[in-house]
């Protein structure tokens, strides 16, 4: 490429490149916020199956592929609908095996982010003395009982995740895949090092001056990432911190029409496969419901000398 375009895709080409199908995939790491609505549902145009989920307490995102019978195996905190709770898909998966069987492997969002520290590091495993004593570890190959050879101190080993792919959304990034991020994070940094690969899709490519003049805010630096994509909107319905906030009338009428297979089938052909794009599914939105869901109390940050 060139140095112009950097590594700069759009995003339908960047997930058939980058996600692919037996790969587990670290998403959603930004806990309520970040989340990469967009990329996934371009994994559900393009039916990219027998999936590893991997993330904290995840987001509906989780839901919406296990209901589309794409995901195998999920490693997480939680999984469910952060407006109502239940996350209908993922539960008939788990109790029926519909549309396909799931197997689940526990963790706290402590643990797991202790698992991602763990891989970015290069390292087998991470020690911990959470989650002693809950039942998270009982009957869990992700966790083993073990004696400091200090102190002789009960701890836990956490196994390490190493993730094929994190897809981790940002509000700006530059054309070299260095993405700016300020906010609630989670453990998106974690993923990003423990990754083979790392997509990263934002709300604005910008110069690369304007990364550069705040390196605080870099969350993930481009010689980590693979291809980067400008999408607007990349995240709703979740919210993105100076951008829009959460529409949780989406998160309700997911809710309602997943409660029913035949009904969640509907939603996902109308809000994932009856639009060919994120723009489609903008436009479908309509720019009154965006308008509403935009920053209208801004604070806005000092500004930060670097000089010496």
């Amino acid at each position: 490429m060139s140095e112009d375009t950097g590594k700069i895709q759009d995003l339908a080409s960047a997930i058939k490149r980058l996600a692919r199908p037996g790969a587990s995939i670290a998403l959603g790491l930004g806990l309520e916020g970040f989340v990469p609505f967009a990329a996934v549902h371009e994994i559900m145009r393009q039916n990219i199956g027998r999936l590893t989920l991997i993330g904290p307490i995840s987001n509906i995102p989780f839901d919406q592929l296990a209901g589309a019978g794409l995901v195998e195996r999920v490693i997480a905190a939680w999984v469910g609908n952060v407006s109502t709770g239940l996350g209908h898909c993922y539960r008939r998966a788990v109790e029926k095996g519909f549309p396909r069987p799931l197997e689940v492997i526990n963790h706290s969002n402590f643990s797991v982010g202790l698992a991602l520290e763990a891989g970015a590091r290069g390292l087998p495993l991470a020690v911990s003395q959470s989650p002693l004593g809950s039942d998270i570890v009982r009957d869990n190959p992700h966790f083993m009982h073990m004696e400091c050879p200090f102190s002789g101190r009960k701890l836990l080993a956490v196994k390490a995740l190493k993730p094929d792919l994190a897809i981790i959304h940002t509000q700006r990034a530059d054309a070299q895949g260095n993405a700016m991020c300020w906010g609630a994070v989670g453990i998106s940094r974690q993923a990003a090092y423990a990754a083979e690969r790392v997509l990263i899709t934002c709300e604005e490519i910008v110069p690369g001056e304007v990364i550069r003049a705040d390196p605080d805010r870099t969350l993930v630096p481009g010689f980590l990432v693979d291809a980067v994509c400008e999408v607007p909107w990349g995240a709703h319905p979740a919210p993105v911190q100076g951008y829009y906030g959460l529409d949780n009338a989406m998160y309700v009428d997911y809710s309602q029409s997943t409660r029913d297979p035949h009904q969640a089938e509907k939603w996902f052909g109308e809000w994932v496969h009856g639009v060919k794009n994120r723009e489609e599914y903008l436009a479908k939105l309509g720019r009154s419901r965006l308008n509403d869901l935009m920053v209208k109390h801004p604070a806005r940050g000092g500004s930060v000398e670097y000089g010496w």
